[in-house]
């Protein structure tokens, strides 16, 4: 028999991307998980694994093709089976259920029954758990206060998009504000001279995802500034050694280590609200995210485990993380499951600045320029290299007391560097 292997998830709130190259072709044998397509997304270059294997009989996309969640790639003839019957339609794919047996009927034939009846219009969506919904889709669903059951999906099978979601909660009235459509931006055109220039995949996501996330945090931002002159010793003297590991010691390794540990301190700042349910999920561990700035647009790899890692093993996985992320090599999950974000912008100069919170996280650390400043030491001024600090934070989770006291710790941390586990 014949599959179709459709396009897969390809991280949350993803539903379609751009097909780079076909990395297989007709007639070759494919094996489980091996790689069929390039995929770019605003976020990522994805290589799409096979989910089945055998003989490719038919290739659907070239590239090029704008290719959405669930569109078919490849059609292929499965070891040992006869060719032909194709699966009903919106059987396999990106859902997880299994084609039913009343489902399965061949689209093609040689001399067969005559068909019963036309096929009919796309089923409704199934009530309950059985809900073919995207992942994007239910979390769309869940911020707007809308049943996912309610909402009649528009794709195979009854599949319910995002975009399906917005729709229905926009018409009942139940969309929040960055889910609505923008408003129209009057002609500028009759003022003079313009010029459009489309925004990149990148661009657009961060868009979005900016807008929910001011739209559903209430931010504070608050500032301090470290004194990072013996820090700034230390990291000279341990910077051969995290060379010679593959990697470069910088203060944003530093903060990693710093942020990871005052997560155990301030466990109120590692959490996310759920607002439906009406509770606060604390989280159990310490995944920091760190912006980087690249051709394309901001990309946030998370790094795993920050609290049990040396700052000499952070800075050669932040350098890896950041290799991949300037080279679309990031795949969606390298970017999600953060506990909070460090965006430093001290390598372009500034003094302060007021970080958005990446949702569903409840806090970011900020980070500016250091800059030498007379310090009054209890006798007399002395030249310090001061860091600038700010943190913003969900007021809904952290108070105002709680997010001083977080930056004084962090400031604390990066005074007393001989506290740090640099290298073992």
């Amino acid at each position: 028999m014949t599959t179709e292997f459709r396009l897969p998830e390809l991280g949350e709130n993803i539903q379609s991307g751009k097909v780079i190259s076909v990395l297989v072709s007709v007639g070759e044998t494919i094996a489980l998980d091996q790689p069929v397509i390039e995929v770019e997304t605003e976020k990522a270059l994805i290589e799409v694994p096979s989910s089945v294997e055998g003989r490719i009989a038919e290739i659907r996309l070239e590239p090029g093709d704008d290719a959405e969640v669930g569109a078919t790639i490849l059609v292929v003839e499965e070891s040992g089976a006869e060719p032909a019957p194709a699966e009903a339609e919106g059987g396999a794919g990106g859902d997880v259920e299994e084609p039913s047996s009343e489902a399965a009927a061949p689209r093609t034939a040689a001399p067969a029954a005559p068909p019963a009846a036309p096929p009919a219009a796309a089923p409704e969506p199934v009530p309950a758990a059985g809900t073919p919904a995207a992942p994007a889709a239910r979390r769309i669903a869940r911020e707007a206060g809308v049943d996912i059951r309610e909402v009649p999906g528009s794709g195979a099978g009854g599949r319910i998009s995002p975009q399906d979601v917005r729709e229905f909660a926009a018409a009942r009235g139940a969309a929040p504000a960055w889910m609505r459509a923008p408003v129209q931006l009057p002609d500028l055109a009759r003022w003079g001279e313009v010029e459009r220039a489309p925004m990149s995949g990148i661009r657009r996501a961060a868009s979005a995802n900016l807008a929910r996330a001011w739209a559903l945090i209430p931010h504070v931002t608050q500032c301090e500034k470290a004194d990072v002159s013996e820090l700034e010793n230390l990291r000279k003297k341990f910077a051969p050694e995290a060379e010679a590991a593959g990697g470069k010691l910088t203060i944003t390794a530093v903060l990693i280590k710093v942020l990871a540990s005052a997560l155990g301190a301030f466990p109120q700042f590692n959490a996310s609200v759920d607002a439906a349910a009406g509770e606060i999920v604390l989280k159990r561990y310490a995944h920091v995210g760190v912006a980087v700035d690249t051709e394309s647009g901001l990309l946030v790899p998370v790094i795993r485990d920050a609290d049990k890692k040396s700052v000499i093993e952070l800075s050669v996985e932040l350098g890896e993380a950041a290799g991949r992320a300037r080279s679309r090599r990031l795949a969606p999950d390298d970017m999600e499951g953060g506990s909070i974000t460090i965006t430093n912008l001290g390598g372009f100069g500034g003094t302060y600045f007021t970080p958005i919170v990446k949702w569903p996280e409840v806090a970011i650390l900020g980070v500016s320029r250091a800059r030498m400043e007379p310090v009054w030491t209890g006798e007399a001024f002395a030249p310090r290299l001061m860091l600038p600090l700010m943190v913003s934070y969900d007021h809904r989770v952290i108070d105002g007391a709680d997010g001083v006291r977080f930056l004084r710790w962090v400031a604390d941390a990066l005074e007393k560097p001989a506290r740090l586990n640099l290298g073992g």
